[in-house]
Order: C-alpha cells, then structure tokens, then sequence
C-alpha cells in the first residue's frame, strides 16, 4: 500500500504569463456580433481607406490591463496630491523666480488644459470604433489618461487664480479668445477626422514626434524658475506620455504592416499633422525664448536636438516601411531662428487683447537672445525690440496695434511668418474656393487647406467674426456714438483690460508681487488704464 501526500492529489492552478493575461484581459473579452454584422457596429474604421487584415496583430507593448491601469495610477495620484496640497499650504507661488513666469503658466493651463479634454473626447471616439479589442481598451486607457491631465491642471487654475489675473474664466476664454482658436481647430481638426486619422495626429505625430518640445524644455523651465508643483505634475504626465507615444509608435507600424496600400494615406497624414502641430508648437517657441525668466535652452536648440536629431532617427527607422521624412521639414529647420522672435513681437503688438501680460525683454535677455541666435537676432529682431523700450520709456506704456490682423486659413496664426529663405519678407500665399479668396501662412498651410478645402472653408477666424459683428456681448450697441468696438470684444471675451493682458510693468500682478514680498508699500497699484 502507498500512500500519497494530499498536496500531490489536489490540481494544480497554471499560473497565467502576463501575455496571457493580457490577452485574456482584453481581446478575451470581445465577440463577434450576431444579429448586426461588424461593419455596422464598426463603420468607421474603413472608410478612410485604412486596410487592415488581422486586428489579433495589434498588440499593447506594454500589455496593461485595467486592474493594473487602475493601481498604478491611483499611486501616482497620491503622491502628486500631496505635492499639490504642500505646494499650496506652504504658499509655493512665492518660491518662483520671477512673477512674470506665471505669465507662462497662465498660457500654457488656459491653451492646454481645454486640449486634455479634447484629447479626452477623441480617444473615447476611437475605443468605440476601433473593430480591434486590444486597441480599443489602449484607447480607453489613454481617454482616461487625457482626462486625469486635465483635471490636474485645473485644479492648478484654481490655485493660481486665488493669486493672479487672467485665470478666472478659462473654458469661456478657450471658446473665444483669438490666439486660443490656434490650439482649439487644431484638436478640433483631429476630432472631426476618422479614428486612425485621429491617432496619426495625436498619438504619433504630435505624442511621438513633437510632445517632447512641449514638455521637456517646458518642464525643465518650471524647475530652473521654482515651480516645484508644475514639474511634480509633468513628472506624473509624462510616463502617460511615454506610453502613449509608444503606443502611437505602434499604431503607425501596425496600420503599415497590415497592407502596402495604407502607406500612401499614412504618409499624407504625417505630412498634414507634422506641419499643423509645428505651427501650433510657435508658442511654445515664444515661451522657451522669451517667457521663462530664467531659460534652459533655445528655441533653435530644442528643435535641433528634439526634431532633427530624434525625428531624424525615428524616419530613417519608418524608412523600411516606405514612410519618409514629413513634407516642409527643411522649411521648419530654416525657421527655427526666427519664429519665436516673430510671434512674442505679435504679441506684444496685440497683448492688450490677451489674457496673459506681455513685456519688452530686458537688456540681458537680448543678450542671451544674440548669442542664441547669433545669425539672426541682432540683425532682425533686438531694432524692433529696442524701437519697443524706447517707446515705453517716452509713454510709460507698450506700443500696441489696435488694428486685426489677417489670420491663416489653415493654422488660424496671424500671417506674421517670414518666406523660408528671406526672413525680412512677410510669407503670403492664396487659393481660390467657390469665388472666395482664401490666405496661408505658409506653403504647408495651402497644401493642407486644397487636400480638404470644404474643411477648412468654413473654420471659424476670430478676426472675420469680429469684423462681422459676432464677438461683442448681447448688451452691445454698435450704434451707440460712444461704441468702442475694442473694449466690446474685450467683454466678450470676458477679459479685463490692465489686468489679464497688458503691460506687465503696470499691471496688478506686478504690484501685487512687489507688495507681497516686500519690496513695494503695503497698499497695491490700481489697474492699468484699459488698452482701448
């Protein structure tokens, strides 16, 4: 007789690898339908003419499951929370370098919190109409991603608002407000496109090839000038980031391999939204250069470093697919030594209708500036900026346009870029549609805007809804004698006049600082006179 140990008589449990359960987690969790056929219930992942053969061949890199989505994410909030609530306690406003980087907070919460939303919103789209399982939960995964983004920066409007101007209407502002429709019909361009357009644009082109101009030089500027929370929050964001370039990454190779006929739609789609995320990026340009007290790189480093060296890398690696480098990247190459001097010269023309406040840079900025920039800078742009101190120093004030300027079709920047190869002339095409003459800023504008004219035919342009009369409050009468059409946008935008924008020398921002630490008597100064 034996006898056998009762643990030898009991089945064992297979312990699952994480391939396994991953795919059990997700594409375990789909059917086929019955009563309806799948091209009804998924009709939007083929009508952009996108091939795609075995959807089993998706697959997450970093194969996450929701369970473990949810525990790694919940650590994370814990410990950014408790940054923020010590940040906020221990009045970490006061720890910056210079208040006129809020300035640069205040532009990037009110352009790129309403764009997490956004970004939200299209993920969501996608995982409803991704035919696929595993990219539908990658899709919702990164939905909630976008959606915790944006929460966190809210919650950092609400701090900074207690504080400073220009914060305290950012949803209404991001409907209205004329250099915001820049980032908004960019986002909005992406939404109203197909699911595998969406993600080219957002998960590959603008993740992938340029989130690293946004983030990494941003966020090292927070810490160089003291703001502790912010980089906390980018730290967090950006491991989502990391993943969700990677996915993006994947995205593209998967829809490449899946059919030779999709390569041609995908190179049209990187060579769209490389162009429209360049120009979106000519903000943050303005910021790197000309907003952050204290400065980590250029402008024209960052590109070098971020675009030519790792996008180079990344399309020679596309290159086996048959995907080459974006259309127009020269052209970017070529501007990199001047758009941000182009744009913070717009703004200080037009700050008086922002909701941030602008300055002239102070001598040993333009300094850094010429030896960043030394083909460009002294020659072009530091007589422009000096002709702009000297009209403060005789007025007391910042020279201002009250004028409009013309707005691109495509990017809605105003048409403030130079000709790639002659930066002292204005670059300017048009194209007719329907008998309407329709303006760019630039060649990759106008190819853009012909690919798909009955899109962008009917953009919403800030400055032709002005001078149509769509951008003053119900409470206006234009034909009042007094009408003042400037200070009537203004209210509508729900922008107060010296306060929000303006001159930050004059502002109560300004006065609130010196008072706040000392360095001015107790009582603070009344806001400036209104722009109009």
């Amino acid at each position: 007789m034996s006898l056998t140990p009762p643990s030898a008589s009991k089945p064992t449990t297979k312990r699952l690898g994480l391939k396994e359960r991953y795919a059990m987690m997700t594409r375990g969790l789909g059917w086929e339908t019955s009563y309806e056929s799948m091209d009804e219930v998924f009709p939007q992942d083929r009508f952009e003419g996108i091939k795609i053969h075995d959807w089993d061949r998706w697959e997450d890199p970093f194969r996450l499951t929701m369970d473990a989505y949810w525990k790694f994410q919940g650590e994370k909030e814990k410990k950014l929370y408790a940054i923020i609530d010590a940040f906020q306690q221990n009045q970490g406003q006061f720890n910056i370098s210079d208040p006129r980087y809020l300035n640069t907070l205040k532009l990037f919460l009110t352009a790129v919190s309403p764009l997490e939303y956004a970004a939200h919103r299209g993920y969501a789209m996608c995982g409803r109409n991704f035919r696929g399982v595993g990219a539908r939960v990658a899709a919702q995964m990164q939905s909630i991603d976008e959606l915790r983004h944006c929460q966190t920066q809210f919650h950092t409007i609400s701090h900074f608002n207690k504080y400073f101007h220009g914060l305290h209407d950012p949803q209404h502002m991001y409907d209205r407000v004329w250099y915001l429709s820049v980032p908004k019909s960019y986002f909005e361009d992406a939404m109203s496109a197909g699911p595998f357009e969406f993600i080219t644009a957002i998960s590959f082109s603008f993740e992938y090839v340029l989130t690293n101009l946004l983030f990494m030089p941003f966020m090292s500027g927070a810490a160089y000038n003291g703001d502790m929370a912010t980089v906390t929050f980018g730290f967090s964001a950006q491991s989502d980031e990391s993943r969700h370039m990677t996915l993006g990454l994947e995205v593209v190779k998967f829809m490449l391999e899946q059919d030779p006929a999709n390569v041609p739609i995908v190179q049209q789609w990187i060579d769209k939204w490389f162009w429209r995320g360049y120009r979106l990026l000519t903000i943050v340009a303005m910021m790197m250069d000309y907003m952050l007290p204290k400065r980590v790189m250029s402008w024209s480093e960052a590109w070098a470093m971020y675009f030519e060296k790792n996008g180079g890398a990344l399309f020679e690696d596309l290159s086996r697919y048959g995907i080459r480098m974006p259309k127009y990247h020269e052209v970017a190459s070529k501007e990199k030594d001047r758009i941000s001097h182009e744009a913070w010269a717009a703004f200080c023309n037009y700050g008086h209708a922002a909701d941030f406040l602008t300055w002239v840079p102070r001598a040993e900025e333009m300094d850094w500036l010429s030896a960043k920039y030394p083909a460009t800078f002294d020659r072009l742009y530091r007589p422009r900026f000096e002709w702009m101190a000297e009209q403060q120093r005789r007025t007391g004030a910042m020279w201002r346009n009250n004028t409009l300027p013309m707005l691109c079709q495509t990017c809605q920047v105003p048409m403030l870029f130079t000709e790639p190869d002659d930066p002292t002339k204005i670059c300017y095409r048009e194209t007719s549609y329907h008998g309407m003459k329709m303006h760019f800023c630039s060649d990759g504008c106008k190819d853009i805007f012909e690919n798909e004219p009955e899109k962008y035919a009917q953009a919403w342009l800030p400055v032709h809804q002005i001078y149509q009369g769509h951008c003053f409050p119900a409470d206006a009468d234009p034909s009042a004698p007094d009408f003042n059409p400037l200070a009537e946008v203004l209210r509508y935008y729900h922008l107060n006049p010296g306060a929000d924008g303006g001159d930050f020398d004059r502002s109560p921002d300004h006065a609130n600082w010196l008072r706040w630490t000392g360095q001015a008597p107790a009582e603070p100064a009344p806001p400036a006179a209104a722009a109009a």
